[in-house]
């Protein structure tokens, strides 16, 4: 048997504090980077270990199999075994199999995986032909009507008074058309497998009392993203006890859209009047710099419960740069993680996060061009999506049929239902406008014809498809919750993204502010905030700086910490278009011609031994530093060095890709070689 004193050892006193706690209802609310698990998985080993739990009747509830397969493999390292640890749906399914025998005659009923296929008939059945985007929101609103107990008779009334995807009329004539489709091919979807059980448990009080015999504790991690079905199911699991105990924090609610509400947690002491309360503000992720900035963000909206107090050694301030233009952004960003790479940081430490997926488009481009590994997490990669591979394959069959405009594009894309205005709804519809968005908006980028954009196309495509083992991750905030690196990127922080544009009401635009939150407190020493004033290169600035940061420039603290450092702004330039071709005069159109300062068609202009000579000089440098050669200079600036020969710093610097970093590591190495030629 463990010790139960050794499994208090290594706690900090809120930590310990939570692991004593074994008797009652417990409430602890756990900020970022705290240690939630350990506390979590301590007290439950501790409970067990002094007897005051039985193993084999406590049960832990979390919202991820990784997270449930986390506590099972922290519990076993414990010395305690038989503790179940599962998400709702797994231990929801569990029971009712268990229970089916009882209910029914009829086999058990096969399980929905997606209910697209469903959903697309249903709507069918009202003569209505509904796109992927549109059905993938029909199908959320489903499942948010479901699990709040939305009856269609009240769609559209009080409570539930919500922006559908369908008129409210008609999304309660497919709630029908859905369930009674469902019924009769006797199948259950994911929701269903909660409100079966919550309907057995609730009308058969025998089947209740066998549930409640086995399962004497409970553990529910994430309660904030609890939704009225799980909470009502829980009730039912504990009947009159309150052995319960709950861990979340409200400051990083960011689910409310699938149905997920912090009130529980809230609400949690008020239920349970006697509930022990436990605040984790300890946080051992990141640096107090970075907290001060994570602290004044969430402090400057409503109801954050707690303040966190950084454990950590001091590090650099948290910079907020802004650019003319995404593209510049994007090519900075990916600037400065060359520079953290060539200073030996490892590409899987560092992130780039982002609002929406759309926003993934230049980063990508921009990593890929310097050839940094990157790897996209918690969505599909840009052309890889149905509408992007739908759009490309119609631009391409334009262009074999003899069209030449760029002007095409927009009508292209025209045709398959976008328009420049911004749609009012939110999810996948607006995903899917901003993805055909960022086409257009690639298309204005260049200045040549409809072939040679197929051509760029084709290319960003092939770079984002490079298999790579490891590399910078490239994630939406909502996929990057629950992780952390040493060092996060997190562009497009202007308002219109950070809150999103139709982010209206007070809730809306608080949970907004929860999602840069969270983004922040992912960084564990390194936290670089940027945003542009225009969408893309020449457009009208029309942005402003996110409104959650307004303020930030001087966070409350010492000199050493929670100082931010307002990185300056790039010169503001009049635009006329892209940078011109130095052989034909004409626009260059993709960023390696920005590069090398020439477009592609026109004849190089450099000697080969000097260019070999530079590849020499790089190969023996980035041996020497123990980096990647791409790191020290990728291919298309060694042709520029070749071609512009530069005679000083300040031209050399003119080179896109030549940072001030890489002027002080490099430069005189490369004035040297240059004078020789």
């Amino acid at each position: 048997m463990t010790d139960p004193a050794t499994l208090l050892e290594g706690l900090d006193d809120e930590q310990r504090a939570a692991a004593e706690a074994v008797d009652g209802p417990v409430m602890i609310l756990a900020g970022a980077g705290t240690g939630k698990t350990r506390a979590i998985t301590h007290r439950i080993a501790y409970a067990v270990a002094t007897g005051a739990h039985d193993a084999s009747a406590t049960l832990a509830v979390t919202f991820t199999t990784k997270a449930a397969g986390e506590m099972r493999t922290r519990l076993r390292g414990l010395g305690i075994d038989g503790v179940q640890a599962r998400t709702f749906h797994s231990a929801a399914l569990r029971q009712l199999r268990y229970f089916w025998p009882r209910l029914s005659e009829r086999a058990f009923p096969g399980i929905v995986s997606s209910k697209i296929a469903l959903v697309a008939e249903a709507l069918g059945m009202q003569a209505v032909t509904a796109d992927p985007a549109l059905l993938r929101d029909v199908a959320a609103d489903l499942e948010w009507a479901k699990v709040n107990f939305v009856q269609p008779s009240r769609l559209g009334e009080g409570d539930h008074a919500r922006s559908w995807s369908l008129e409210p009329r008609q999304m309660a004539s497919l709630l029908r058309d859905y369930e009674s489709i469902k019924g009769d091919r006797g199948l259950l979807d994911f929701e269903d497998i909660l409100l079966v059980l919550l309907g057995t448990l609730r009308e058969n009080t025998g089947m209740a009392r066998e549930v409640r015999a086995q399962y004497r504790w409970f553990t529910v991690d994430e309660f904030q993203d609890v939704n009225a079905v799980q909470r009502a199911l829980l009730q039912e699991w504990l009947g009159d006890r309150d052995s319960l105990c709950v861990v979340g924090d409200p400051s990083q609610t960011i689910y409310t859209f699938t149905g997920a509400s912090a009130r529980y947690l809230q609400e949690f002491p008020t239920t349970y009047p006697q509930a022990t309360v436990v605040r984790l503000v300890r946080c051992y992720r990141c640096t107090p710099q970075i907290v001060d900035v994570a602290n004044s963000v969430i402090h400057a909206g409503t109801g954050a419960p707690i303040t966190l107090t950084s454990q950590c050694a001091p590090g650099p301030a948290p910079v907020i740069t802004s650019f003319d233009d995404d593209v510049a952004e994007a090519r900075a960003v990916a600037d400065a993680i060359g520079t953290e790479i060539a200073a030996g940081a490892s590409p899987s430490d560092i992130a780039v996060l982002y609002r929406i997926n759309a926003q993934s488009v230049e980063i990508a481009a921009a990593l890929a061009e310097r050839g940094i590994p990157f790897t996209t997490r918690g969505s599909e990669r840009f052309f890889e999506l149905p509408e992007v591979r739908e759009a490309v394959t119609r631009i391409r069959g334009a262009a074999r049929a003899g069209e030449s405009s760029l002007d095409a594009v927009p009508a292209i894309l025209g045709a398959m239902g976008w328009a420049p205005e911004v749609p009012t709804s939110t999810g996948a519809v607006r995903d899917r406008w901003e993805n055909l968005s960022a086409i257009v908006a690639l298309s204005r980028e260049q200045t040549t014809d409809l072939a040679d954009f197929v051509t760029e196309l084709d290319r960003r495509a092939e770079m984002q498809h490079s298999p790579e083992a490891v590399g910078v991750t490239l994630a939406s905030i909502h996929a990057a919750k629950g992780l952390e690196w040493e060092a996060v990127f997190v562009i497009g922080c202007s308002d219109g993204l950070l809150p999103l544009l139709h982010a209206e009401s007070p809730e809306q635009i608080e949970e907004e502010r929860r999602l840069l939150y969270v983004a922040i407190t992912r960084a564990q020493r390194r936290l670089s905030l940027s945003w542009a004033h225009a969408r893309e290169p020449g457009s009208r600035a029309v942005r402003s700086v996110s409104r959650f940061l307004q303020g930030l420039q001087s966070v409350p603290g010492s000199e050493t910490r929670g100082q931010v450092s307002r990185g300056a702004r790039a010169p503001r330039r009049t635009r006329r278009g892209p940078a011109s071709c130095r052989a034909c005069g004409r626009a260059l159109v993709t960023a390696t011609e920005r590069t090398v300062g020439r477009c592609r068609v026109c004849p190089a202009t450099y000697r080969d031994e000097n260019f070999e000579q530079l590849r020499a000089w790089r190969l023996d440098r980035a041996t020497t530093d123990g980096v990647p050669a791409y790191v020290v200079f990728t291919d298309a600036t060694l042709i520029a060095i070749c071609e512009t020969q530069p005679s000083s710093l300040e031209e050399l610097a003119g080179i896109p890709g030549i940072g001030p970093a890489k002027l002080a590591a490099f430069g005189d190495d490369v004035l040297s070689l240059v004078s020789g030629w």
